[in-house]
């Protein structure tokens, strides 16, 4: 895939046109991907791609409704599973043939790499992350479940149903692999090759193939610009003291990975009528009653698009970030003062959303012992210079004073399920951040257009 680099001259070969490392392609089928180019499927993974399964994925969109916002927004989620594959074959491969007998990387580790990625969002559930966050909690009153938790239970139900052969060790690793960047992270099988667990799913410091696949992706799908790209990381990536690395010359290269997330968690993920529809939906998936007549006239309002009307947002000042708790509809009807109408909690719906960089109010290129946060912003991806084994932090001052102070945001939004109820409920809202704040936080207020309905 990649170039050689030599100080500050680096060529660039796109993953388009790389080829494939180390492979037999006469025994490989091989997918013609829009992000990636041909990507080639050896036999055992093809017994895993070829299953029930895994083909549900096709039908489960990696943005959920948002392509209610976003048109283009219909990739699915078994896309993505196949370019996350693709990734991690690629990163295994240059890993072995950067480092050669250095790292001792085999057969065995180089399959079970590949695995994990071909199988990390195999248990996925409908409509994107909505599913394991708002509508399970609800059905399962409150138990926790995720979606990495389901797709080491699925991999052990395919091997299972359809007789694949493959050891109980390769499996083992595997699993292992899947829920290595989750709170259900299980001890490695190995004090060795620790670096391995970083490729699919890192836990250490959140670089990783799945997002250099699902970034790119989703922003091309939205019609969206992107200015981070995975191929320089790729090619510069190291393994040093156990831990993949990239060079220090790199630290804003890595940092515009977590920049682009965030801007699609802003622009994409957490946009207000995306969320807005998923609120919807999650209301229709709920709903105890028998009886469908309320859920069928609430997808009515879906496809005629007579959605619950936005009212305002407003994101929660820094020094309030620690102590936030989040907004209910109680909080905003308490705050309307005497007028015409009398606003009933079910009447507002209000949405607290934290958009950060993987690590919440913390630096994610951060990763030092929890008492030295307080003493400096430390890099977590430990760079390195080409020529040097040293690996070593960077402070944030020593790269550019330009890099955020903060970095999380939290953003209440409030929407009217009733047109009429917008300027009582606008206004109440406004009492509310007066009430907490002393002044109104909110950029601008609710458009007029919105107001006279």
């Amino acid at each position: 895939m990649g170039a050689y680099c030599n100080g500050d001259n680096v060529g660039l070969v796109s993953m388009r046109n790389s080829p494939i490392m180390s492979h037999d392609l006469t025994s490989s089928k091989h997918i013609h991907d829009n992000l990636h180019g041909n990507i080639y499927l050896e036999p055992l993974f093809l017994k895993f791609v070829d299953t029930e399964q895994f083909q549900r994925l096709r039908d489960l969109k990696q943005l959920g409704v948002a392509n209610l916002v976003y048109p283009g927004a219909v990739h699915s989620r078994f896309e993505h599973s196949l370019g996350v594959y693709w990734l991690s074959a690629q990163a295994i491969h240059m890993l072995h043939n950067r480092h050669r007998m250095e790292l001792d990387i085999d057969n065995f580790d180089i399959k079970t790499v590949k695995l994990a990625g071909l199988l990390h969002d195999v248990g996925h559930g409908p409509f994107s992350h909505l599913f394991e966050r708002e509508f399970l909690p609800r059905v399962l009153d409150g138990a926790k479940w995720s979606h990495e938790q389901m797709s080491v239970k699925l991999i052990d139900h395919i091997v299972d149903e359809h007789h694949i052969d493959v050891d109980s060790s390769t499996m083992k690793r595997v699993k292992e692999m899947v829920l290595a960047s989750s709170e259900f992270a299980s001890p490695k099988s190995t004090r060795e090759k620790h670096f391995l667990y970083d490729i699919v799913a890192n836990g250490r410091n959140g670089v990783d193939v799945d997002k250099f696949d699902y970034i790119v992706r989703d922003s091309r799908a939205c019609g969206l610009g992107c200015n981070f790209e995975f191929n320089r990381l790729m090619e510069q990536m190291r393994v040093i003291d156990n831990e993949i690395c990239y060079p220090a010359k790199d630290y804003l290269s890595v940092y515009k990975l977590f920049s682009a997330r965030a801007d699609l968690y802003r622009t994409v993920y957490m946009h207000a009528k995306v969320k807005l529809d998923d609120s919807i939906i999650k209301t229709i998936e709920t709903a105890p009653d028998e009886e469908l007549k309320e859920a069928k006239d609430l997808i009515k309002r879906i496809r005629r698009r007579d959605l619950y009307q936005f009212c305002n947002e407003y994101a929660v000042p820094r020094e309030d970030l620690e102590h936030f708790r989040n907004v209910t509809a109680q909080d905003i009807i308490c705050s309307q003062k005497s007028g015409g109408v009398t606003l009933k909690e079910d009447d507002v719906i209000v949405s607290n959303v934290k958009i950060d960089l993987t690590r919440g109010r913390l630096n994610p290129l951060v990763q030092l012992p929890p008492l030295e946060y307080r003493l400096a912003w430390s890099m977590a991806v430990k760079l390195n210079d080409h020529l040097s084994q040293e690996k070593f932090p960077i402070r944030d001052d020593r790269i550019s004073h330009l890099l955020p102070a903060c970095y999380q945001d939290t953003i209440v939004r409030v929407y009217s399920k009733k047109p009429k109820l917008v300027d009582a409920i606008s206004e109440a809202f406004e009492n509310f951040q007066r009430k907490t704040y002393g002044t109104t936080t909110q950029v601008h207020g609710t458009p007029l257009k919105k107001r006279r309905m």
